[in-house]
């Protein structure tokens, strides 16, 4: 599973795997502990606060504000023919944060600190691999997504 994200774990076994088919079915998932309550994304197979192991999937709406963001126009080798482009560190309504490309529906000017934003998960399957990947978009942008999620 993780090797849609372009790299595979060589781990037999991860308590989080699901997260993976969570995101190929266009759902963000954290994790809420069952003992303390604390919630977190991504998720984390023990707490970070109480250590406890006993955790279950949260779905997050994608709602967040960019925390930071770099824009890349002298990019390294294999990133070259997408310059420029922008990164952009979003801040998790309900905790956390996580790193997505500039949507098509942002512009070069919306992108600035502490604006909302929505994030969408996407599946790009080209070849043999699937990638899935997170974009910035302007708040209330829609996604499909499968059914009600059906592990954790």
């Amino acid at each position: 599973m993780f090797s849609w994200f372009g790299k595979v774990s060589f781990v037999p076994y991860s308590k989080v795997a699901d997260f993976a088919v969570h995101l190929k079915d266009g759902r963000l998932m954290g994790s809420l502990c069952k003992k303390c309550g604390y919630q977190t994304f991504p998720p984390r197979a023990d707490c970070p606060e109480c250590m406890s192991p006993d955790f279950s999937f949260q779905e997050y709406s994608g709602r967040g504000e960019i925390y930071t963001f770099t824009r890349t126009t002298a990019a390294p080798v294999g990133f070259d023919d997408i310059a420029p482009y922008t990164i952009i560190v979003v801040e998790l309504e309900g905790g956390g944060r996580l790193v997505a490309w500039q949507g098509e529906s942002l512009t070069e000017d919306d992108v600035r600190i502490g604006r909302p934003v929505q994030v969408v998960p996407r599946v790009w399957e080209k070849g043999e691999e699937i990638k899935v990947y997170y974009t910035a978009e302007q708040p209330g942008t829609t996604w499909n997504k499968a059914p009600a999620p059906h592990l954790g």
